[in-house]
């Protein structure tokens, strides 16, 4: 009787956090959006809609439960989410998730045999490719969808660089903005194919569309002064991948890497700068000769109000 109490509790409250943010998501012509966050202790999920698909992520801890019973435990709650959510079971996604150091794991495979492998979801207006199965990330970060709208509004006849690009969505939304030319670096060549195959549903295919392979820190100094209009950087907190000449370390590094990217920038030109590190401290008296706005509540998208774990920066020289 205890758990069927809790299951109902659970319900009623993915119920009516689906009702809200599904309407809020058709209004916004938004088809991939966060929906639950352990919003119940008893219910340690991460529950993410990818059009008629769900991305069920349980945290990893200390259930106190035994195996037997964790398993009718998670049966019974897939079987309700399928229901509330108007999901076939076999659509729901379900991972494990652990914590990491901000988005150093994105660059990792899952362990075991590939799920079903990729699929397209629209967000205002464009297409992108996710993977619910395979990766630690699913292609796409939610979270920096009001960023990707903000960089789509600045970049009309701009030359954008997207460092730290990933699946280049922030590229994607550049181009859609009618920029004159974008840059999309990223150190794995799994992720530029993807950025490239984003790039290409959305019609964008060119000269004005470049791809590079590199190591971000070191490919700044290589670049001329003022090449750029617009630049997005938004590292992982931690990394030491073998293709990299130097460890990386967002708390370390930021100010000289904020310090090329202005070097790279035109007079009147824009960083948007953000991280995922919750301990992360700006040095203001470092970068005390740019203007730097927090604009991290401005780019709060609306399904993750109150629950956002990055910040966001705009720095201009």
């Amino acid at each position: 009787m205890v758990f069927e109490a809790k299951l109902e509790m659970f319900r009623n409250r993915l119920e009516k956090v689906n009702r809200h943010l599904g309407k809020l998501a058709r209004r916004k012509g938004v088809a991939a959006y966060r929906i639950y966050d352990h919003d119940l202790p008893e219910f340690p999920f991460c529950i993410e809609r990818y059009g008629s698909h769900v991305c069920l992520a349980e945290y990893k801890r200390r259930h106190g439960m035994e195996e037997q019973y964790h398993a009718s435990w998670l049966a019974a709650s897939l079987q309700m989410i399928s229901q509330v959510l108007q999901v076939p079971l076999e659509n729901i996604h379900r991972r494990i998730r652990q914590r990491k150091l901000g988005r150093q794991g994105q660059y990792q495979k899952l362990e075991g045999e590939e799920g079903a492998g990729f699929f397209t979801v629209e967000e205002n207006g464009l297409l992108f490719w996710v993977n619910l199965d395979d990766y630690l990330d699913t292609g796409l970060f939610l979270d920096h969808r009001d960023t990707r709208l903000l960089v789509r509004e600045e970049s009309k006849q701009k030359r954008v660089l997207n460092l730290f690009a990933y699946t280049g969505s922030f590229s994607v939304y550049a181009a859609a903005g009618g920029a004159s030319l974008v840059t999309t670096v990223d150190l794995s060549n799994t992720y530029l194919d993807w950025a490239k195959r984003n790039m290409l549903s959305n019609g964008f295919e060119g000269p004005s569309y470049q791809f590079e392979r590199a190591d971000v820190k070191q490919w700044l100094s290589t670049i001329p002064s003022h090449s750029y209009d617009l630049i997005v950087m938004d590292p992982p907190t931690f990394s030491n991948s073998k293709k990299m000449n130097e460890v990386l370390d967002i708390q370390v590094d930021h100010v000289n890497l904020i310090r090329s990217c202005m070097r790279l920038l035109s007079e009147n030109g824009v960083l948007f700068f953000s991280t995922n590190y919750t301990g992360f401290k700006l040095d203001t008296e470092a970068l005390s000769s740019y203007v730097i706005k927090d604009i991290t509540r401005a780019t709060t998208p609306f399904d993750f109000e109150g629950r956002l774990k990055r910040v966001c920066f705009r720095i201009q020289p």
